[in-house]
């Protein structure tokens, strides 16, 4: 019986190892091609780009895509068998695997175990700690609302009516009259996002999504078997190229559109109020959904900031716009508390799909972000949130300016990441090494679609300090090391080290 789960066709394989190609070095020594083959399978493996227990394609298929010699392939692949990156069966293929001792590669950006927080640097995970008092005087508000609640059997599916209530006033209050019949109440923005993809776009359907994008939705998107067509980002951190977004949605006519138009992750990005209502007009005469995602919306952080209205302004009914809002981002990750603003009849279609999902979201959970935005302690714990983002994006970007001045980057006015251009050095191999150099970090291609931008990192505004100062210095060390592996000739290193 065959060992493989999934598979990887020879046209995407050599679509993502060709987006790995850097430039070289002047002077350094160019690995065998075998080499250079295995090399970068294993990387896609280690980045979970290419899932484990994944069939690859057969020798002869993957040296025509890309225009090699099977001799070449059939090496690379021995390569891999030996260091415990392939398994390989008679009659079955050959398909991917994990060493003995190596963790399994995380398809999305998933928080590092606590147990590994004393020896790594996480700047994998954009979240912060919690903005105390708040969370635990939210929590102390959310018991005591909690007995009236207990009385029943819990299941919400469209979300607490109070705090269906409570958005569409939040929503009201920025100018966009909102009913809490047009708001579900979701866990997390992820969930909202899920239900949305599972309600508007089948298996197979096209996806419109920025380039670069959020890893973790566009993972979520992959999974839901959705097609995604990326739209590249305007230069520095000017927003949405709005010509190459009418060309896309006018010729693939993607069913949705996932945006971040507020602080976009990874890049920062702020798409002004003209962009917004151009990129409406253009999905409505496309017919395509607009996905708006606005979790980072209320973390700008330089005072001078002049916030243009929501996207869901130019399109108040919610018929081409369904905006997601969440308080993980704003408040802390451990709430999981997410929510949709959309067309009345599009709430009812998705509370309806609930009834096959989760059923809801958690009653506490909800009570305490009611308790929060009813009191004005919402307010106040984002304006902390603010301040404790503002102090470490300045020591971050001290830090790498000084550690690695060949890195660029434009500083962003709000959100949590700086997305980072490397200097030339891949950054797959310098999220490999600074695994073993005791720093996390995720890789440009992750926020891409087909290995795009292995010329990047984001770091997110998480530590501050000495802690920030140790980070650059270990990204510092990392990079040599991917240098020093380039200038050799010799293999990077292919084991996770705490």
């Amino acid at each position: 019986m065959a060992q493989w789960t999934s598979a990887v066709g020879p046209a995407q394989l050599a679509r993502q190892l060709n987006a790995q190609q850097q430039p070289r070095p002047a002077g350094t020594r160019k690995p065998p091609a075998y080499r250079a083959l295995a090399d970068g399978i294993r990387l896609l493996v280690l980045e979970g780009r290419v899932p484990v227990a994944a069939r690859l394609p057969a020798e002869r298929e993957l040296a025509l895509a890309l225009s090699v010699s099977r001799t070449t392939v059939a090496a690379a692949y021995e390569a891999l068998r030996g260091e415990g990156f392939l398994e390989s069966r008679r009659g079955a293929g050959s398909w991917t695997a994990v060493p003995a001792g190596n963790p399994l590669p995380a398809r999305g950006l998933e928080p590092l175990p606590p147990e590994s927080l004393g020896s790594m640097i996480d700047l994998g995970c954009a979240a912060l700690p919690a903005p105390e008092p708040w969370l635990t005087r939210a929590v102390q508000g959310a018991l005591e609302e909690l007995p009236p609640y207990a009385h029943t059997h819990g299941d919400y599916p469209a979300g607490l009516p109070a705090l269906r209530q409570m958005l569409a006033e939040r929503y009201t209050a920025r100018g966009i009259p909102t009913m809490p019949e047009q708001i579900m109440v979701t866990t997390g923005a992820m969930g909202a996002i899920d239900a949305i993809c599972h309600l508007f776009a089948g298996r197979g359907e096209r996806i419109a999504v920025e380039s670069p994008s959020y890893a973790n939705i566009l993972q979520l998107m992959r999974e839901a078997g959705a097609r995604l067509v990326p739209v590249a980002m305007a230069e520095g951190l000017t927003g949405w190229d709005l010509p190459l977004w009418r060309q896309v949605l006018r010729d693939s006519a993607p069913r949705l559109a996932y945006v971040v138009a507020d602080f976009h992750n990874p890049t920062g990005a702020l798409a002004d109020e003209d962009q917004r209502r151009a990129l409406v007009d253009a999905a409505r005469s496309a017919g395509t959904v607009l996905v708006v995602d606005e979790t980072m919306s209320e973390l700008w952080l330089d005072e001078d900031v002049d916030m243009p209205r929501p996207v869901c302004a130019f399109d108040p009914a919610g018929a081409t716009v369904l905006t997601v809002g969440s308080a993980s981002k704003a408040f802390w990750a451990g709430m999981r508390i997410g929510w949709v603003r959309a067309a009345p009849d599009v709430i009812r279609s998705l509370v309806a799909a609930r009834a096959y999902a989760d059923l809801g979201t958690p009653v506490l959970e909800q009570l305490a972000v009611n308790w929060l935005m009813a009191t004005g302690g919402w307010e106040q714990a984002v304006d902390l949130r603010r301040t404790q983002a503002r102090e470490n994006r300045d020591a971050l970007v001290t830090a790498v300016r000084r550690e690695l001045p060949e890195w660029e980057f434009d500083v962003p006015v709000g959100g949590l990441t700086l997305w980072v251009r490397t200097g030339g050095v891949s950054g797959s191999r310098l999220a490999e090494v600074g695994e073993r150099v005791g720093v996390r970090v995720p890789s440009g291609p992750r926020f891409g679609v087909d290995g795009a931008f292995e010329g990047y990192v984001r770091l997110p505004f998480t530590v501050s300090g000495p802690v920030a100062e140790e980070a650059a210095a270990r990204l510092a060390a990392a990079a040599r090391l991917v240098e020093k592996g380039a200038s050799s000739g010799g293999e990077s290193p292919r084991t996770f080290v705490a």
